[in-house]
């Protein structure tokens, strides 16, 4: 019978199988570029800026995401529930104690950032704190402290410069295609070399895509996963589903959003609600009533 520990187990297998398609992808790309243009310092180039943009954005990811969030920093006088809340299960998980932020807001969410877990932060919205009781803080506490104990916000770093990685090189790739030189593609001027430019156009423009779809579905899977190990941290699952309940019943557009970190969130910052269910590819979360039956089994 399914429980949380093999509901766990299940979304770590499955996103790493996402991730490992993911990279699969982007050495496809590259190699049919280096291909191409008969140049194999390419696929090198592909790899070595990947590199860079990985730990750029590693290294200053807490920093990027808090400024697009607007997140300022929360004093333990003037936000003791949240403040307490992260520090007891904090060591209740045996994590650091986290940096705690407040972004003023009225919709209800919550995010964790940082690069690992000696630099975290956990940041929760006024509405968040306005609607919850103690109990359902803590659970939504933990879901997010679930994400940095289980490295989630670094897997979902690398996912996002890889998605935008992958974009910016196909643009490129077209741009040189309608307005450069054909010519200087292989064989351009046979039909080999028209069939191998219009397999690079529809994989210029069906990449970005297959790897923003990879990166919605390992947001997904990562939401599943925290809830589950954030239930094991309090065991007590009610309270993170009595809290994903009120989220969705108060559920209101953030004024404040950005596609880059939307993913971060606990719920969706667009204000997607219990009874407005988004199953699509291009959902950035899972639908909360199918979180809850996870969690509870109703």
């Amino acid at each position: 019978m399914p429980n949380l520990y093999t509901e766990q187990s299940k979304n770590v297998t499955k996103t790493w199988l996402l991730m490992t398609g993911f990279f699969v992808v982007v050495i496809a790309f590259g190699w049919f570029f280096s291909f191409y243009y008969g140049n194999p310092d390419i696929l090198y180039f592909f790899v070595v800026f990947s590199i860079l943009m990985n730990f750029f954005s590693y290294w200053f990811s807490d920093k990027i995401v808090l400024t697009l969030a607007g997140a300022k920093e929360a004093r333990r006088e003037e936000y003791f529930d949240l403040y307490t809340s992260v520090e007891n299960l904090s060591i209740t998980a045996g994590l650091p104690m986290p940096k705690v932020y407040v972004v003023e807001d009225p919709a209800p969410n919550a995010f964790a950032t940082g690069r690992d877990k000696e630099h975290a932060v956990v940041c929760a919205t006024t509405g968040l704190l306005a609607i919850l009781n103690k109990t359902e803080l803590e659970g939504v506490i933990s879901h997010e402290l679930s994400h940095v104990g289980n490295r989630d916000m670094l897997l979902s770093t690398v996912v996002v410069v890889l998605v935008g990685f992958v974009t910016i090189i196909a643009d490129v790739f077209r741009r040189n295609l309608f307005f450069g030189n054909l010519a200087k593609g292989r064989d351009s001027d046979n039909k080999g070399g028209n069939i191998l430019m219009l397999v690079g156009i529809i994989l210029s423009i069906l990449a970005p895509i297959f790897a923003i779809l990879i990166q919605l579905a390992i947001s997904r899977k990562r939401e599943f996963l925290a809830d589950a190990s954030g239930a094991l941290l309090t065991r007590y699952p009610d309270g993170l589903a009595s809290a994903l309940k009120k989220i969705s019943e108060h559920s209101i557009p953030m004024v404040r959003q950005s596609s880059a970190i939307a993913h971060l969130y606990i719920a969706d910052p667009k204000g997607v609600g219990i009874g407005k269910k988004i199953t699509g590819l291009f959902a950035t979360h899972p639908p909360i009533e199918d979180r809850i039956k996870a969690l509870i089994g109703k």
